[in-house]
């Protein structure tokens, strides 16, 4: 591989796509965006080490409920996306993860708003790590509060991943 072509570390690669200095034909060993992110129109506003914020613009038109608020699933793919992101700049080439548990406290619907999701790490372990991520309207309030545990996988069950 051509010494321009070599694998940023995804910490690095996501800090300079936010900051506009990624060159064009930078790579790392993740996929970024990702699918999910682009369908639904996830854009990421912050990244650090094991922790992102992403937003959306959250429109029950197209992501209500049978309420017509903004749907709950839709609340927790975004807390699954920002969880996934902090914890993809903790990952090495070889590595990958998956989540293995999710649990939503919903506290307040959503209307039409930009939503901000923050994740952070609350503990970081060899292979079983927790999240933390709380999802905001644009006024402020907190309209949902997400716990995950991810399972960092290396060698051949991350293989294929």
């Amino acid at each position: 591989m051509a010494p321009d072509l070599d694998p940023l570390p995804v910490l690095d690669y996501l800090q300079r796509q936010l900051q506009g200095t990624l060159a064009e034909n930078a790579v790392t060993h993740m996929r970024y965006p990702t699918a999910i992110s682009q369908l639904l129109g996830f854009r990421l506003v912050a990244i650090g080490e094991a922790c992102a914020t992403l937003e959306l613009e959250a429109d029950p038109a197209r992501h209500g409920n049978q309420q017509g608020t903004v749907h709950g699933g839709l609340l927790c793919e975004l807390a699954d996306a920002a969880i996934g992101t902090a914890h993809s700049t903790l990952m090495d080439e070889g590595q990958s993860f998956t989540s293995i548990d999710l649990k939503a406290t919903f506290l307040r619907p959503v209307w039409r708003s930009c939503l901000r999701a923050r994740a952070w790490a609350e503990h970081r372990g060899r292979t079983i790590s927790h999240y933390r991520c709380d999802i905001q309207r644009e006024d402020g309030k907190v309209v949902a509060s997400i716990a995950s545990a991810v399972l960092t996988l290396s060698g051949d069950q991350a293989r294929g991943r």
